[in-house]
């Protein structure tokens, strides 16, 4: 397999992965009709953000240890699902009255941009199956004689990129629905929906046997 055979079969696989439905665009989808676009991107740099540091560490060798250590990805499982499990649970009992969903003005600290920065990248790194994804998937790119952490970063790179892209996407198009999306009746059927779907994916992965 040549480089750019590598990489352009890399890039094919690896963006009809980010655009299947998951966990990754449901936080960003939600976050864009609900929160705004803006955060909607904060949330989707810090997903991509954790695409990064999984590459990274499959790179290095140390994504490896979590696909062989029980202990190591036993850990990572349960807090990870218990982290998805509290953003469900925040998301079902969210306050919907019109007051909550301000535009403008000074906003509570744990509604600026930089939370959801910090939401996506902890879902994503917190997340056990990223890392295992990773350590298997990287290296059946990687061509005989090319330096491994190197071209490794340059494939985690390019999924990165197709995730922002592809989310940045997700996030535009909802700008054109966000007067319907912000009503508070609306606002919360999306909350409800989301917030289940992400406490239902943390008991999955709370209750997973590997």
């Amino acid at each position: 397999m040549t480089v750019g055979h590598a990489v352009l079969t890399f890039s094919v696989a690896a963006g009809l992965l980010t655009m299947a439905p998951g966990l990754d665009t449901a936080l960003v989808l939600r976050t864009a009709a609900v929160e705004g676009s803006r955060r909607a991107m904060m949330a989707a740099s810090g997903i991509c953000l954790g695409c990064l540091t999984w590459g990274l560490a499959a790179a290095l060798g140390m994504g490896a240890l979590l696909a062989v250590s029980h202990i190591g990805y036993s850990a990572l499982r349960i807090v990870g699902a218990c982290y998805l499990i509290y953003l469900g649970i925040r998301l079902l009992f969210r306050n919907h009255n019109d007051a909550s969903l301000t535009v403008r003005g000074e906003e509570p600290r744990e509604r600026k941009h930089k939370a959801w920065f910090v939401r996506g990248y902890l879902t994503n790194l917190l997340n056990p199956k990223v890392g295992v994804f990773y350590v298997t998937f990287l290296p059946q790119f990687v061509p005989a004689g090319a330096p491994i952490v190197s071209f490794s970063m340059l494939l985690a790179t390019i999924h990165a990129f197709e995730g922002i892209v592809w989310l940045a996407s997700i996030s535009y198009a909802v700008r054109f629905f966000s007067g319907w999306f912000r009503r508070p009746r609306v606002t919360k059927s999306i909350d409800c929906v989301t917030g289940t779907v992400l406490a239902g994916f943390g008991a999955e992965l709370l209750f997973e046997r590997r």
